[in-house]
C-alpha cells in the first residue's frame, strides 16, 4: 500500500471512530446578524442485518454497577416440591435462565450469585443501569408460558343461555417447548414491531395441522394465560413460522422475545428484597479517577513533545488516534466500563507510548552512527519491533489468563477483573496498530520535510 493510500486509510477510520465516539447528542449553536442556529444534533444508531442476523448498536457507553448504580434483587426459590438431591441443580438452572435473559436484554456486567442459607435457596441479582425495579422484576421473574388455542363452539349450555351457543378457546398442545427461537421484526406495512416465532420440527408439523383445520377461524396466542393476539387463519401455514402481532412497543416486543428464548424458570421464585443501589464508588471517586487519568495523559503528551520534538508531536497524534479508535471499539463491541476496566485502558496508553519511545531511541542510535534520517527511521522501527512484540505478547498472555475465556473454575471468574483484562487486551491490539502503523506513516509523510509520495 502506497503512502498516500495509507494516510487516506488512517484518516478514514479515524473519522468513522470520531463519529462513533461523539456523544449521543451534540449542541449546535451559531449566531450572526443574518443566521441563528440553536439545535441539538442526534447521532443515529446503527441497525443492519447481516447473514440473517440483526445487528443493533446505539453507540452508548456501557457502565458497570460501580460507576452508574442499578438494581439489586434478592430472590428465594420455592423448593418445597423438589427432591433434596435435585435442589442444587434446580438453583443452578434458575441462575442459567436468568443469566440468559439478562444477557439477551443487553445488561452488561451483571452480578448473579447463588447461595444456600439454612433451608433457603437464594439468588442475588444486580443489574447495572436498570433503575426501574419493576422492569428488573419483569425481566428476571416472568415465566412467559406460550400457548396456542383454537376456538371451540359448544351448545351444552344452550338452554341456560336462551339457546345461544357457548364458545371458548382450548389449547391445541402447541406451547413454548415447541419453540426453536423468536426475534423482533417490524411489519413492512405498518412499521410496528412484531415477534417472529420459529418452531422445532415437531412444532412445525403440529402448527401446520392446527392452521389447516382452522382456516377462516381465529387462532389465539396466549402468554401466561392472557390473550396476546387472536388472528384469523387465512390459509394453512407450513414451514414452522408464525408472528405475534399486537399493540407492542419496541421494548415490549424485545422483552417478550427475550423471555420466550430464555425459557421458563424451573421452579417458582419469590421476591424477598428489591432496591435501587447507587454507584458503589460514588460520583466523587469516579470524577477524581478520571481527572487523574487526564492529568497523567497530559503529562505524557507534554513529555513526548518536549523530549522528542517533532517526532514526539507525531507520536502524540498517533496517541490521539489510539484514544478515538479504542473508545469507538468500546461502543461497538460493546464493552462495559468499570473502574478496573478504565485502569486497563490507561495502562494500555502507557504501553502505546512505550512503543514509540523504544522506536525513537533506536532511531537516535542510528543517527549517532551517521546514517541519513530516513534510513535511521526505517531501521529504528524495524529493530525496535522485536522488543515491542515480545513485551506485548507477554502482557497479552497474562490478560488472556485473567479474562479466562474458557470459564475454567480454577482461574478468575470475577466480572470486574475480566473487564480489566478485556480493556487491556483490546488496548494492546490498538496500540500496536497506532504505534507501528500510524506513527510510522505520519513520520514518513511529515518528519523533517518528508513529502507524501
Amino acid at each position: 500500500m502506497k503512502l498516500r493510500q495509507r494516510l487516506f486509510f488512517i484518516a478514514a477510520i479515524t473519522l468513522v471512530a470520531v463519529f462513533i465516539s461523539l456523544p449521543e447528542t451534540v449542541p449546535i449553536r451559531f449566531k450572526s446578524k443574518m443566521v441563528s442556529i440553536d439545535r441539538r444534533w442526534r447521532r443515529p444508531p446503527l441497525s443492519l442485518t447481516l447473514f440473517g442476523k440483526n445487528f443493533y448498536r446505539d453507540f452508548s457507553i456501557k457502565q458497570g454497577l460501580d460507576l452508574q448504580g442499578g438494581t439489586h434483587v434478592l430472590l428465594v426459590a420455592d423448593m418445597s416440591q423438589m427432591p433434596n438431591e435435585d435442589k442444587e441443580e434446580a438453583l443452578r438452572g434458575i441462575r442459567e435462565v436468568i443469566s440468559r435473559r439478562v444477557d439477551l436484554y443487553g445488561v452488561s456486567e451483571p452480578v448473579i450469585q447463588t447461595s444456600v442459607v439454612g433451608e433457603e435457596y437464594r439468588l442475588i441479582v444486580e443489574l447495572p443501569g436498570i433503575q426501574n425495579v419493576d422492569e428488573a422484576l419483569n425481566l428476571i421473574g416472568t415465566t412467559a408460558q406460550l400457548d396456542f388455542r383454537e376456538l371451540v363452539v359448544s351448545s351444552d349450555e344452550a338452554e341456560a343461555s336462551n339457546g345461544a351457543e357457548q364458545s371458548e378457546f382450548k389449547s391445541v398442545g402447541l406451547t413454548g417447548k415447541d419453540l426453536k427461537k423468536s426475534r423482533v421484526e417490524f411489519d413492512p406495512n405498518t412499521g410496528k414491531p412484531v415477534v417472529a416465532l420459529e418452531f422445532s420440527n415437531e412444532g412445525a408439523v403440529l402448527f401446520g395441522e392446527v392452521t389447516e383445520r382452522n382456516v377462516g377461524k381465529p387462532l389465539a396466542i396466549f402468554l401466561d394465560n392472557q390473550p396476546v393476539t387472536i388472528p384469523v387463519v387465512n390459509e394453512k401455514i407450513t414451514g414452522g413460522r408464525a408472528v405475534i402481532s399486537g399493540e407492542f412497543t419496541t421494548t415490549a416486543a424485545k422483552n417478550l422475545s427475550i423471555q420466550l428464548n430464555a425459557g421458563a424458570l424451573p421452579v417458582e421464585v419469590d421476591i424477598v428484597e428489591q432496591r435501587n443501589v447507587g454507584a458503589s464508588l460514588g460520583q466523587d471517586s469516579v470524577s477524581k479517577s478520571l481527572r487523574a487519568g487526564l492529568v497523567g495523559l497530559t503529562m505524557v503528551v507534554a513529555f513526548m513533545v518536549l523530549y522528542y520534538g517533532w517526532s514526539g508531536f507525531l507520536a502524540d497524534m498517533a496517541l490521539l488516534v489510539y484514544g478515538v479508535l479504542t473508545l469507538a471499539l468500546y461502543k461497538l463491541i460493546p464493552i462495559t466500563l468499570t473502574l478496573p476496566g478504565l485502569a486497563g485502558f490507561i495502562l494500555s496508553v502507557g504501553m502505546a507510548v512505550d512503543s514509540n519511545i523504544l522506536i525513537f531511541e533506536r532511531m537516535k542510535e542510528e543517527l549517532r552512527e551517521g546514517k541519513p534520517w530516513r534510513e535511521a527511521m526505517e531501521l529504528g522501527f524495524g529493530r525496535a519491533w522485536d522488543s515491542i512484540k515480545d513485551a506485548n505478547i507477554a502482557t497479552l498472555i497474562t490478560a488472556i489468563i485473567l479474562f479466562n475465556p474458557l470459564q475454567w473454575n480454577f482461574l478468575n471468574t470475577s466480572g470486574q477483573i475480566r473487564g480489566f483484562a478485556l480493556t487491556l487486551s483490546l488496548g494492546i491490539g490498538v496500540s500496536l496498530f497506532t504505534g507501528i502503523v500510524v506513527t510510522r506513516t505520519l513520520m514518513r509523510a511529515f518528519y523533517r520535510g518528508g513529502g507524501v509520495k
